[in-house]
């Protein structure tokens, strides 16, 4: 019995000093970088740890936590500050099978970062090399036929308004002509003195009218 309890004490506390021997604070990752082919790219990972073994592993479709091989182009920098610990990979002249994911091991593979992923991208090529002096000229092109683009439609609808402006009054003086086209003068002539004529007659007759009631008034008297 003694010997289970021993046995039973010396399991826990091996693994309470295991677990004390790992433990490990991870800081936070960048989750992605991008490098251009050819060019320096630079990955970095920080934690704290008392632990001053760590490696840095990559993971891509051809391997899975392989460990980063260093050499001139390839190289590993760890430094500390205030109890952080941090490890750099930087990669000379990029290539782009360097791309995938990295990731620092701990405690030889036990504990592992967060990690980044890092991209590498071909530079653009130009198709056409063309001068300072050569885009200045093109720019300016540009920027007349943008002009002109906006200029000609403009005339075009002033011109169009004033056309039809002069057709509207045209129109308009044809349909007063009209209306005077097929009239007599004469017959407008005698129309007026006969409506004059009547309106005289009339004034008269109501004249004559009064004084024969005027008449057949005082004959009536006794």
């Amino acid at each position: 019995m003694r010997v289970f309890l021993f046995l039973l004490f010396c399991s826990l506390m091996g693994g309470i000093s295991a677990a004390t021997a790992i433990s490990v604070k991870l800081e936070a990752d960048k989750p992605s970088e991008i490098a251009k082919e050819f060019e320096t790219a630079k990955l970095k990972c920080c934690y704290q740890s008392e632990s001053k073994d760590v490696f840095w592993v990559k993971s891509d479709a051809s391997s899975q936590n392989a460990r980063v091989p260093l050499n001139e182009r390839v190289f590993q920098n760890n430094t500390e500050s205030e109890g952080i610990q941090c490890s750099r990979l930087t990669l000379k002249r990029a290539r782009m099978t360097d791309t995938g994911f990295y990731q620092c091991s701990l405690y030889e593979g036990k504990v592992m970062t967060h990690g980044t992923y890092l991209r590498i991208s071909k530079p653009m090529e130009k198709t056409i090399n063309l001068s300072e002096s050569t885009k200045n000229k093109i720019l300016t092109v540009e920027g007349v036929l943008l002009l002109l683009c906006v200029i000609i439609p403009s005339a075009s609808l002033l011109l169009q308004s004033q056309s039809l402006h002069r057709l509207e009054m045209k129109k308009m003086k044809q349909e007063e002509e009209n209306i005077y086209q097929g009239l007599n003068l004469d017959d407008c002539c005698t129309t007026y003195d006969q409506i004059e004529r009547s309106q005289s007659q009339g004034q008269y007759q109501d004249v004559c009218n009064a004084m024969e009631e005027k008449e057949e008034i005082v004959l009536e008297k006794p």
